[in-house]
């Protein structure tokens, strides 16, 4: 397959289940080696051991781990201040407000929803700088509402010039967040 997301837009993988959707993603951040070929990253090498590369990718892919005693503030705080990020307590705050969580900020995350625990590991692209969001489905387990931040919040990523690809199995996502489609496993 060949495929390039540029700079400000979003793909979304489409495809049935089983079609390598995930499979793709994993390759992409190098958690998988792709059968041929390789991965690119501004015409480079895309190698997730290299810091600055790290720096511009960020890939939600799979259940976050949290820490079972830190809070849900105190975990994006935590990731904030691990990226250097300007005054990490206000903008791991403003995460949770944007994703209707600022009632939940004192909680652990295994007290959330599923719901909720979705939009905290949504919240990781908040607090933290990137260039390239790689996500598989990031509208599992949200509701109208979570749905319809999503896909404003992903189409504003490209408007400011940032890359996302994102794994889905949502038509409304798709055309909320003005996503390119790429079919995979369609041949």
């Amino acid at each position: 397959m060949t495929a390039a997301v540029r700079e400000g837009e979003v793909v979304a993988l489409v495809g049935p289940n089983g079609a390598g959707k995930t499979t793709l993603l994993r390759c992409v951040v190098g958690l998988d080696e792709p059968d041929s070929g390789e991965v690119l990253l501004d015409g480079r090498p895309l190698d997730t051991r290299d810091a600055a590369v790290r720096g511009d990718v960020l890939a939600l892919l799979d259940d976050t781990a949290w820490f079972p005693d830190l809070t849900v503030l105190e975990h994006l705080d935590l990731l904030a201040r691990a990226d250097s990020v300007v005054d990490p307590t206000t903008v791991a705050r403003t995460a949770l407000a944007d994703l209707g969580l600022t009632r939940v900020a004192d909680q652990v995350p295994g007290t959330l929803s599923s719901g909720q625990r979705q939009r905290l590991s949504l919240a990781v692209a908040l607090v933290r700088p990137w260039r390239l969001l790689l996500v598989d489905e990031p509208e599992q387990r949200l509701d109208a509402d979570g749905r319809a931040w999503l896909g404003e919040w992903l189409a504003l990523q490209a408007r400011e010039g940032r890359s996302v690809l994102m794994a889905c199995h949502s038509d409304e996502l798709v055309t909320a967040s003005g996503a390119r489609v790429l079919e995979v496993g369609a041949g």
